[in-house]
């Protein structure tokens, strides 16, 4: 059957709110006690990957999926050069100050003038003051007052910082960049070489090529360190990963070769994971907090069939309505994302603590699936009402 190019895929949609679904859940579940061990976070010293090893790689991956299509998309509406590189530093941006804030959360200290739900929840909730997307009927007045707001509630939450303990305090500063500051390094890094490269995909394939070599090298030969901003390249590599397989997608649909599309896909995809299964004893096994090689290999050949199979659910077979419980988490990903901060430090707010029959083993495991489902519902009903966030 041959496929049509829209302008958004339903099926990166569907895979971007599984992959948050899942994201939720097993930020959550890790803090149940006595699961399966293969649900958890493998250790940082065993060779070994874990369900929840998988979701935030495929992640990154879907990022790069979904890169080619919104810049295009922008250049179809009449964005020149300038407002391209404008809207690829803002997103960027956007992302390493939220997750500059909330990296900075792991070592608040119990002495600071603040509680630290307090503070959690006014850093969260200038998030969306800031980057809301607020309605074009919104007056202009009122929108850039709430987001004055949320800028100076930040650089108030910053100046009341305290981190450490009594003997050693200290401000503010990138220990590393958590989750949405990965995210954001990775997209900058991916989306100027995007638009310097006018999206040329050899060229592209050049970069990814690099990027997969650093990663083995700062894994097999190099000696242990980081290099600026791209670290070991394996998060780079996992986003740029996503722009090949999306620009050779849209090239076999828009050169009517479609149908090669799922022999491509399923090759791509099992080569992936071949090549991570015959690279492990080599470049230090497999291990998503020491991001090994095997572990960028695997992940992405895991996205790709997974983005095979939704293509074909979603794209081909029209079955939509399967994954309409969670459709917000695919539209209104970064709200998700930021939903199970309000959820947590409210509960660490007024000291409200889960029943014991949900803190382990399968209770446990049902509630971190029903607060994804709940979290997904709350953002669902956000959306509706125009309050969502958009970077």
């Amino acid at each position: 059957m041959q496929l049509q190019l829209p302008q958004r895929l339903l099926s990166i949609d569907v895979l971007r709110a599984l992959t948050m679904f899942l994201m939720i859940f097993v930020n959550d579940v890790s803090g149940v006690k006595h699961i399966p061990e293969w649900i958890d976070h493998a250790k940082a010293s065993d060779d070994a990957m874990g369900f929840a090893d998988v979701i935030f790689p495929a992640f990154l991956f879907i990022v790069g999926l979904s890169l080619p299509l919104a810049i295009n998309n922008r250049i179809k509406k009449g964005d020149n050069n300038r407002r391209l590189f404008y809207y690829i530093l803002t997103r960027s941006a956007a992302l390493l100050i939220m997750g500059f804030y909330h990296v900075n959360l792991e070592s608040y200290s119990a002495t600071a003038m603040l509680p630290k739900a307090v503070w959690a929840l006014i850093i969260t909730f200038s998030f969306f003051l800031i980057w809301l997307d607020y309605p074009k009927t919104f007056l202009k007045t009122a929108k850039y007052s709430l987001m004055a707001a949320g800028l100076l509630l930040l650089l108030a939450m910053a100046s009341l910082y305290k981190g450490g303990d009594d003997s050693v305090p200290h401000g503010m500063r990138p220990s590393w960049w958590g989750i949405l500051g990965i995210i954001g390094w990775s997209y900058l890094v991916c989306g100027l070489l995007y638009f310097v490269l006018k999206g040329n995909i050899k060229l592209l394939l050049v970069f990814y090529v690099i990027f997969i070599v650093i990663n083995i090298l700062f894994h097999t030969a190099v000696p242990k360190g980081k290099l600026w901003i791209i670290g070991d390249a394996s998060s780079v590599a996992l986003v740029m990963g996503g722009v090949m397989i999306s620009k050779l997608f849209a090239y076999l649909v828009e050169t009517g070769k479609s149908n090669r599309m799922w022999l491509f896909l399923a090759v791509a995809g099992t080569g992936l994971i071949l090549a991570g299964l015959l690279i492990r004893p080599y470049a230090e096994g497999i291990s998503k907090i020491r991001s090994t090689p095997a572990w960028v290999f695997i992940c992405s050949g895991i996205t790709i069939l997974a983005f095979e199979l939704t293509i074909y659910l979603i794209d081909v077979k029209g079955n939509k309505d399967w994954f309409k419980w969670i459709r917000p988490a695919g539209t209104s990903t970064l709200t998700c994302y930021l939903l199970p901060y309000f959820q947590v430090f409210l509960l660490m707010l007024f000291n409200v603590k889960y029943p014991d029959v949900f803190n382990y083993g399968a209770g446990g495991i049902l509630r971190s699936l029903l607060t994804a489902f709940i979290l997904i519902q709350i953002a669902g009903f956000l959306e509706k009402r125009h309050l969502r966030l958009k970077i």
